[in-house]
């Protein structure tokens, strides 16, 4: 459950830790935390979507075959360029000899077929099509050559540092690799930046050319709150799965790669994600561009300088766990006007147990210009004294 701390709370951090005394702490029961459970996967990874805090792994940045988790990329590419209107869900794309003949799952379009950008989709995420992801890489990129490069450099720009892509579907190649924490990395950024697309992963079946194929995630059918993401598999990669699922505000993402069955890589998925949901919470610490205190600004004609975090925070902790997170600003100097609206003037410490959890900048919310001269003065004679 998504958990937010009272307005209240934050005005007092700049002064006070938002924790409770010693004696009430130990006073209150804490219900303990047992390990992560035994999963039987090469590697895997568990990680809260809103805080990007790792919940738990294995092996997460082990270079591994990621079979047909590989058209995750694909789409992205795909959604890209619907967002930015270089391509149209009803424009039509003319299936060539390659796609056609493509290994593997397939939604079975034909060599000169012309199928729309959106029955493509569908056909690579509901059906894993290897034909369709191929049909759609030459369409944006002339050639899946061409559209493995420009998955490479999207990679890069998400921060995938262990990923290489040699191709638009996942056939196993020398090269073709990729890690539970970088498609961990994909899955968050396809759910926040596509949300109007990522909803077709949710889909359970689709139907083209009179065959109508099932979706191969079939925690769909077994967890409501699950809605994707992507399964592959190959002999080099074994069984893989990717899911995300969302109860009471609280999304997970969950990468198990490398187990060795169907049924085994829905229970590794599973056994994460409730594994994450009963023994974790999310939790909102700081809210973007809302006050949390005042700092005294000095040769200004105002006294002090609201400060608020520039981005809205989460953090994952231990259920039960809220009330003892701690808040701690941290100014980087003293501050001397002229200020900006916007500008950074330090830091807003988050930590549990004297463990740091996340650090969100403060920034001041209203420009603070120079007062008058005397104010100048005045400010600059009490600095002296202070230095």
């Amino acid at each position: 459950m998504t958990y937010r701390l009272p307005l209240f709370a934050l005005f007092t951090a700049l002064t006070l830790t938002f924790a409770l005394p010693a004696a009430e702490a130990q006073q209150r029961p804490r219900m303990p935390t047992p390990e992560a459970p035994q999963i039987d996967a090469s590697s895997y990874i568990l990680v809260d979507f809103n805080s990007g805090q790792v919940i738990a792994d294995k092996n997460a940045d082990e270079q591994v075959d990621p079979a047909s988790i590989t058209k995750l990329m694909t789409a992205y590419i795909v959604f890209s360029e619907l967002r930015a209107g270089n391509v149209g869900l009803d424009d039509l794309v003319t299936v060539s000899k390659k796609a056609w003949q493509a290994e593997g799952s397939r939604m079975f379009i034909e060599v000169n077929d012309q199928v729309r950008v959106e029955d493509l989709i569908r056909g690579m995420i509901i059906q894993s099509g290897n034909d369709a992801s191929i049909a759609l890489a030459e369409h944006l990129a002339g050639g899946e050559n061409t559209f493995a490069t420009w998955m490479n450099q999207h990679a890069e720009r998400l921060g995938m540092h262990q990923t290489h892509y040699e191709n638009a579907t996942g056939l196993t190649g020398p090269a073709h690799k990729s890690s539970a924490r970088d498609i961990a990395t994909l899955v968050a950024a396809l759910i926040e930046e596509f949300p109007e697309y990522y909803r077709l992963y949710s889909e359970r079946e689709f139907t083209y050319a009179g065959i109508t194929q099932s979706n191969r995630n079939r925690l769909l059918w077994r967890d409501n709150s699950v809605d994707g993401v992507k399964t592959g598999y190959t002999k080099a990669a074994g069984y893989c799965l990717a899911s995300s699922a969302e109860r009471d505000g609280m999304r997970l993402i969950s990468v198990v790669l490398g187990t060795p069955s169907m049924r085994a890589r829905e229970q590794a998925s599973e056994s994460l994600l409730n594994y994450g949901f009963r023994f974790f919470e999310s939790v909102q610490v700081a809210t973007q561009n809302e006050a949390v205190a005042n700092a005294k600004i000095w040769k200004s004609s105002a006294e002090n300088v609201q400060l608020g975090p520039s981005q809205t925070t989460f953090v994952t902790v231990p259920r039960g766990r809220a009330d003892d997170i701690s808040l701690k600003p941290q100014l980087d100097q003293r501050l001397i006007a002229p200020v900006t609206a916007g500008q950074q003037l330090g830091a807003l410490n988050i930590s549990l147990d004297d463990e740091k959890l996340a650090s969100v900048p403060l920034v001041a919310l209203q420009a603070m210009p120079l007062g008058s001269l005397w104010q100048r003065l005045r400010d600059e004679v009490l600095l002296f004294v202070k230095r």
